[in-house]
């Protein structure tokens, strides 16, 4: 319905979507702006740090245009709107997910997937099959572990009912955190987002073996094609979260 409604303007929606691709397309901006003053930024050049942007703001893209919706958990749980959602015969994640879907964020995607195409041409790399599988890999992978990001932040929202700002810092925020190669940020810091929030699986430890460079926190080798697990693992435990938080609704008493 949602997504009939947006085509019915056809003209409308693409000037949102290009218009959605200008906007988000800023943050590769600071970053070129950022290399017109140096030649090497934590020791990685243009073509590796808009390797990890691509995979970070195409996977980033994927989740947000299937999942975003779920930041809005916390109002219908303050105004009571949820109770529509359970009475209804579908899942209730599934129609969170679907409500007010907003088609104009494949601009995001498209943003993040020109930067990612430019980085693989630019790239001086000796591809192998394996390689090229990785890229992929990391795509969908890095997708459902920020798809299990947005759904543990709404499971948090049943509780805490106004946190949105609070889960977009680990979205919005952890996909900006993986624009920029792990070599720029304190170690406490990689060893959050590696072991607690595992979004450096999103980008930097398989594109360090893509790439060559050392892993973050000298991981093993094997590491780099631990995505699947991280991603299945991922959504068990924000399933479990979000079963959680939805038994523990209780609307709004009036």
């Amino acid at each position: 319905m949602w997504i009939r409604s947006t085509l019915a303007y056809r003209v409308s929606f693409a000037m949102t979507a290009f218009g959605g691709v200008l906007v988000t397309g800023l943050d590769f901006v600071a970053i070129l702006l950022m290399f017109s003053q140096v030649d090497v930024l934590g020791g990685y050049t243009l073509p590796e740090v808009a390797f990890l942007y691509g995979l970070s703001a195409t996977s980033f893209g994927i989740a947000d245009l299937a999942i975003g919706s779920a930041g809005r958990l916390g109002t219908r749980v303050r105004d009571g709107t949820l109770d529509t959602l359970l009475v209804r015969p579908a899942p209730v994640l599934a129609q969170v997910a679907a409500d007010r879907f907003a088609l104009r964020r494949v601009g995001r995607i498209t943003q993040g997937a020109l930067v990612l195409g430019y980085a693989l041409v630019a790239l001086d790399i000796g591809w192998t099959p394996v390689k090229v599988l990785m890229v992929p890999v990391m795509l969908v992978c890095g997708g459902v572990i920020f798809s299990a990001v947005f759904v543990a932040g709404a499971a948090f929202q049943f509780v805490a009912q106004d946190a949105s700002e609070v889960q977009s810092a680990f979205t919005y925020g952890g996909q900006t955190l993986l624009q920029y190669p792990p070599t720029v940020f304190g170690k406490e810091l990689v060893r959050g987002v590696t072991f607690m929030f595992p979004l450096a699986f999103v980008n930097w430890v398989p594109a360090a073996y893509v790439l060559g460079r050392p892993y973050p926190l000298g991981l093993p080798e094997w590491a780099a094609f631990a995505p699947p697990l991280v991603a299945a693992a991922s959504c068990a435990l924000a399933g479990v979260a979000w079963r959680a938080g939805l038994r523990s609704y209780r609307s709004t008493g009036s």
